[in-house]
């Protein structure tokens, strides 16, 4: 009986070495795995998203060689009614507000500041928009109606068979996709949890086979479909996008940072959601936009792309906010009004009309309570008009 005993412990001392080994060797994915659970926890949300390093695998930006642009102070504007209480109930980390690209305010709260490169979320939809427009510009992609497997030749067999390209860029794929932040168990879920581990998004992309009608039938707002644009582009030029984002885009508007992007197991970049940039660099890219594609005395950004991604061209139901290629029109929109905007309360609002753009980054738990997205559009709104 002795013998067993000490046989065993032998057994259980080898299990035990063995597991604090595999342990050890697993730290990283299992430390990001942890950041990941406690992303949007109450009292670490707000530096978990100055801080994504910790949770996720990154890779670099190129702001380039050249000088930072200026954005030059103008005359400090009076917030409008309301303003403060809603910077407090939104939890807002940031707040520019540009006028002819002069900074007309700006403000950091809750330990943030000027240097902080802040999660972009779903905002990093309307940067692929922007490339996209490049791309077609210099033929690498032939037009929005070829199909997305003349690219990504991998989703064969997949739900986005039949899908173009347009399809995609309208949010019109008909793919079943659960994007409900506050359900473990939903697909958006599933995919932050795949990135964590080091998986790749490619192949949690090929698996999904469900649909929920044909291909631009119906707007459905899922996330998936703009990592579908990744591939499209990746596809079509055999390039990592985050060098091609800074080749195209990012080396031309005198970033005062390198930012980042969140990426795979693989480093694929993570473009439907993981662009880390500072509150102004936001603005520098907003700028471009809302200046027709051009900065800096380049044209950046075909006009012709900006205009035809921002006006409102998805199937979306009358009446409701409508949506372009990656940009979003609020509701009763005049003219080149138009936003991107992230979970948690992330936005870049853009009024070509009044030559304003206001950034917003905030870390708010309650972006989804009905009314929230309506009462931040009416404040950006109210900041547009206030100058």
């Amino acid at each position: 009986m002795h013998r067993y005993l000490k046989l065993f412990s032998y057994f259980l001392i080898t299990l035990l070495i063995f597991a604090a080994a595999l342990a050890y060797w697993q730290r990283e994915p299992l430390s990001r795995l942890m950041a990941v659970n406690t992303l949007f926890d109450e009292d670490r949300i707000v530096s978990n998203f100055s801080n994504m390093e910790g949770a996720f695998l990154t890779a670099p930006l190129d702001r380039g060689d050249g000088p930072v642009s200026v954005l030059p102070a103008g005359v400090e504007m009076t917030l409008p009614p309301g303003a403060q209480d809603w910077i407090s109930h939104r939890n807002v980390t940031s707040l520019l507000v540009l006028k002819g690209g002069q900074i007309r305010h700006e403000s950091y709260y809750q330990g943030t500041g000027p240097d902080d490169l802040r999660i972009s979320w779903s905002m990093a939809k309307s940067y692929l928009s922007a490339l996209l427009g490049v791309l077609l510009r210099e033929d690498k992609i032939r037009s929005l109606d070829d199909l997305v497997i003349d690219y990504a030749p991998e989703l064969k067999g997949s739900a986005y068979e039949t899908a173009s390209i347009r399809n995609v860029l309208n949010m019109a794929s008909g793919v079943k996709f659960n994007e409900d932040y506050l359900d473990y168990d939903s697909d958006i879920n599933r995919m932050g949890r795949t990135l964590a581990l080091g998986g790749t998004l490619d192949d949690f992309t090929a698996d999904l086979n469900e649909t929920i009608g044909g291909p631009g039938e119906a707007w459905q707002y899922v996330s998936i479909d703009t990592h579908v644009l990744g591939m499209v582009i990746r596809g079509a030029t055999g390039r990592p996008i985050p060098d091609l984002l800074s080749e195209k885009i990012l080396r031309h508007l005198g970033l005062e940072r390198a930012g980042y992007y969140l990426t795979d197991g693989e480093g694929v970049a993570f473009v439907l959601g993981g662009i880390n940039q500072t509150t102004r660099d936001y603005g520098r890219f907003g700028q471009m936009i809302a200046q027709n594609g051009r900065y800096n005395g380049r044209q950046v950004v075909p006009q012709a792309w900006i205009a035809a991604s921002t006006r409102p061209s998805a199937p979306t139901e009358a009446g409701r906010i409508g949506y372009g290629f990656q940009w979003w029109i609020p509701k009763n929109a005049v003219p080149g009004e138009f936003l991107a905007r992230g979970v948690y309360g992330q936005y870049i609002y853009i009024n070509q009309g009044r030559d304003v753009v206001v950034v917003v980054t905030s870390a708010d738990r309650g972006f989804r309570k009905p009314g929230v997205a309506d009462e931040n559009v009416k404040m950006l709104r109210a900041l547009a008009k206030s100058l």
